[in-house]
C-alpha cells in the first residue's frame, strides 16, 4: 500500500534459541575464541540444561581456559545426562591429557576403547598419549 510506514522486523541476527547460541559458541571455538565460546555454551547451557551438546561445548571450553575445576562439573553434568559413552570418555580423557595427567587420561581412554574399540577418535587420542610419553612433551 502507497505510502504505509515500514513494518518493524525483529533483529535476526540476534540468537534466539539455545541452539543458536550454540552454534556460535562451536564456532568461536573453532576459531580459537575460548573465551566467547565459553560464553555462548554457557548461555546455551542455561537456556537448555538438558542438551548434551551444550555440556560438552561448555566442558572443551573450560579445558581450553584451563579452567579444570569447571571443566570437571560440566563434564559431570554431561555424564548424568548420557552416562559414560565412548565419546563422553574420550572428551575427559582429552581433558586429562592437557592436564599433563597422562595416567588418568590412559584409564579414562581405555574405557572408552572398551566400550567402542572402532572408535576413530579415541584411537587418536591413545596414539596422542602414547606419543606424548614418547616425547615427553605435553599435548596443545
Amino acid at each position: 500500500m502507497p505510502g504505509a510506514a515500514p513494518k518493524l522486523i525483529q533483529d535476526n541476527m540476534t540468537p534466539s534459541a539455545p541452539n543458536d547460541d550454540l552454534s556460535v559458541g562451536k564456532e568461536q571455538f573453532r576459531q580459537g575464541n575460548y573465551g566467547m565460546a565459553e560464553k555462548q555454551c554457557r548461555k546455551a547451557v542455561e537456556a537448555s540444561p538438558r542438551s548434551a551438546d551444550a555440556w560438552l561445548c561448555l566442558a572443551a571450553s573450560y579445558d581450553r581456559l584451563k579452567r579444570w575445576d569447571l571443566a570437571d562439573r560440566a563434564y559431570g553434568q554431561l555424564v548424568k545426562l548420557v552416562g559414560r559413552t565412548a565419546a563422553v570418555l574420550n572428551n575427559i580423557g582429552y581433558s586429562y591429557m592437557l592436564r599433563g595427567d597422562m595416567r588418568r587420561a590412559r584409564t579414562v581412554l581405555l574405557e572408552a576403547r572398551a566400550l567402542d574399540p572402532a572408535n576413530p577418535f579415541v584411537q587418536n587420542n591413545l596414539a596422542l598419549l602414547a606419543e606424548t610419553a614418547r616425547s615427553g612433551e605435553g599435548v596443545r
